[in-house]
């Protein structure tokens, strides 16, 4: 099976992947989605969503990372598409999945479900103009409103010669609400020559090996339950190739969090720290009860140095080994 670190916009960013992918477990990462209006981009912002294009595209861990592009375009899509994988991208995903209202209106993400003709027509350019050496995958949803044109969203997918497709078991409207639909994904696929990926509201081993059931889908991605369990993917794979492993506890992902740099930016002003350090607490309450207390604690600090303050006091440095090491 292959894990893949779900593109999750203003969450998921390069110290999060570097995070994410020092614990372990996963196959690739998508990026945070580069928005295409109607011109080829500056290599510089390529480097900004995505700065493992200097290390050969690559997490520190050793991860491949792959570059999500965001528009309605065909031709301005496929333009970006060819110079995100000249500098060193994984491949090239496409957003059809994004529900943010202001995405939506300027018609890019999960909008553009409603018109699969439209969605063929921008990965059918992407692919020409891709090599056939490099991957060209899909994020999509069940539909926009409902699910009622989900197999011509396949369909589309299929069609123009995507190499793979993720597919968010929910609708537009559903946002993030459970259940996921996974039982809805294997009619979609049948017959498709194409890998498929299934996504939404795993959360724990549990939840992946039913994803993997109900959806007929080997690949998973992981997006908010990798945040909230931040050793998921490990466990995942660690229990599907039935070898030992030992969790991370919660003073061990305090010493992540704290010595990943994962929210200290030289560029931002001196509330980053604190407000990327509160965000992920929000997250990892799901999984550890013990991350609402410390929120509690720092919820009124802002210096960088008052909140480290703090997480020290419950950080423990996990003793790496065999059965859990970087």
């Amino acid at each position: 099976m292959k894990l893949v670190l779900a593109p999750m916009e203003g969450v998921v960013d390069f110290k999060m992947r570097q995070l994410l992918t020092n614990i372990g477990g996963f196959d690739l990462c998508v990026t945070e989605f580069v928005r295409v209006i109607d011109a080829c981009l500056p290599d510089k912002l390529f480097y900004r969503y995505c700065p493992e294009l200097s290390n050969n595209g690559l997490t520190s861990a050793g991860t491949p990372v792959r570059i999500q592009l965001l528009g309605q375009v065909p031709g301005a899509l496929a333009e970006n598409a060819v110079k995100a994988i000249s500098l060193g991208s994984h491949g090239v995903d496409l957003n059809f999945g994004c529900p943010a209202k202001t995405v939506n209106k300027s018609k890019g993400g999960a909008v553009l479900l409603k018109d699969p003709e439209h969605m063929y027509q921008v990965i059918k350019a992407v692919r020409d103009a891709v090599d056939s050496e490099h991957q060209v995958s899909a994020k999509i949803r069940l539909g926009f409103d409902d699910d009622s044109n989900s197999q011509e969203i396949v369909d589309a997918v299929v069609n123009a010669g995507a190499s793979s497709i993720a597919i968010h078991a929910r609708t537009k409207r559903d946002g993030y609400s459970p259940p996921a639909y996974w039982e809805k994904i294997p009619p979609l696929i049948k017959d498709k020559n194409i890998a498929v990926v299934a996504n939404g509201e795993i959360w724990q081993v549990a939840d992946a090996l039913l994803c993997q059931q109900r959806s007929g889908c080997s690949d998973l991605m992981l997006g908010r339950g990798a945040l909230s369990h931040p050793d998921l993917a490990r466990k995942i794979k660690a229990h599907v190739n039935n070898e030992p492993y030992t969790s991370l506890q919660w003073e061990h992902i305090i010493y992540h969090l704290i010595n990943s740099a994962i929210h200290q930016d030289p560029a931002k002003d001196e509330k980053y720290f604190s407000s990327r350090t509160k965000q992920w607490l929000g997250y990892l309450k799901r999984q550890y009860p013990q991350a609402a207390c410390v929120f509690d604690e720092i919820r009124r600090l802002k210096a960088k140095d008052e909140v480290a303050e703090v997480l020290k006091k419950y950080a423990k440095a996990p003793q790496f080994d065999a059965h859990h090491n970087e």
